[in-house]
């Protein structure tokens, strides 16, 4: 079953809305590339560490969970693997490079 993607776009809009209604942000890309650029109050959580930290994922549960990594392949398998603990997730397309070209051009790329 294919892993649904929103576009930088509307998670744009779903940030502008208010607080409730807003997703969770996990970052599934490695701490130096969070540090260089990440978008506002996200949780790192590295892609190879998703399994073994379980557990911090359960606070996420009844929540919409948006994963984002840089080009939006990593976040593609990690939304995956939430979907399979039963996690409402959906994978950032194009990752926090095209939201920065698209929606926030203040952000740095790499």
């Amino acid at each position: 079953m294919p892993v649904p993607e929103i576009s930088p776009e509307e998670l744009a809009d779903l940030l502008a809305g208010p607080a409730e209604s807003r997703p969770v942000l996990l970052d599934v890309r490695y701490p130096d590339e969070n540090a260089y650029v990440a978008l506002p109050d996200s949780v790192l959580i590295p892609l190879p560490e998703l399994e073994e930290r379980a557990d911090e994922l359960e606070a996420f549960r009844g929540r919409p969970v948006v994963v984002y990594c840089h080009h939006g392949v990593r976040s593609l398998h990690g939304a995956a693997w939430l979907r399979s603990l039963g996690l409402e997730a959906s994978s950032l397309q194009g990752g926090i490079d095209l939201y920065s070209r698209l929606v926030d051009p203040s952000l740095p790329q790499y």
